[in-house]
């Protein structure tokens, strides 16, 4: 008998999860963080996600963008606190693969918590390779929430369950303007 199968039916289903999930480790000039994803959750985003990792294009991305409380305009109805990296690629260069459809969280179940990793975009189907990590909670960034006008929310797809400091840390940088005059270099970013 396997050990799966010795489980009750709440176990199992624990076990099969547990089992489905994949981690990663960003490098960062600040140290690392772990990432973990579970793939039937949020097939999509994962799998674009691990695309990134696996062809490693990740590796000399950057934290380039620090929202906090204090450097969003005043009349911000709903402002939001995240750490955003990845590649940032110009307009006018296109990503090494194409933009993904939106997964919202009322499709996955997910919620933006603190540490949560969710996808960076402009408008539903335009995400690639850029992704953001909650400081606190976010519920502005949830299907249905404020924060983006149309209303579809953000693509969570992953939680940081090491390393937390590190990323209160990179959040630490934060100044005046959002978008950093002197990036943060992400050295590697790695299956574990």
């Amino acid at each position: 008998m396997s050990a799966c199968a010795a489980l009750g039916p709440a176990s199992r289903a624990a076990f099969a999860q547990a089992a489905a999930t994949v981690r990663t480790r960003v490098t960062t000039e600040l140290g690392a963080f772990v990432i973990e994803v579970v793939p039937n959750v949020a097939p999509v985003t994962v799998a674009n996600y691990l695309a990134y990792v696996d062809g490693k294009h990740l590796d000399g991305s950057t934290v380039y963008r620090l929202v906090t409380l204090a450097n969003q305009p005043p009349e911000t109805v709903h402002k939001i606190e995240v750490v955003q990296w990845g590649m940032n690629q110009p307009e006018d260069k296109p990503p090494p693969f194409p933009p993904i459809r939106h997964e919202s969280t009322r499709e996955t179940g997910l919620r933006h918590r603190d540490g949560t990793v969710s996808m960076a975009r402009s408008t539903p189907g335009s995400a690639a390779g850029e992704f953001f990590i909650c400081i606190g909670d976010q519920p502005a960034l949830d299907f249905g929430g404020g924060r983006n006008p149309d209303g579809q929310g953000f693509a969570a797809f992953g939680q940081v369950v090491e390393g937390m400091d590190v990323v209160r840390a990179l959040h630490g940088r934060a100044g005046a303007r959002q978008f950093l005059a002197e990036p943060i270099p992400v050295r590697t970013v790695r299956r574990v």
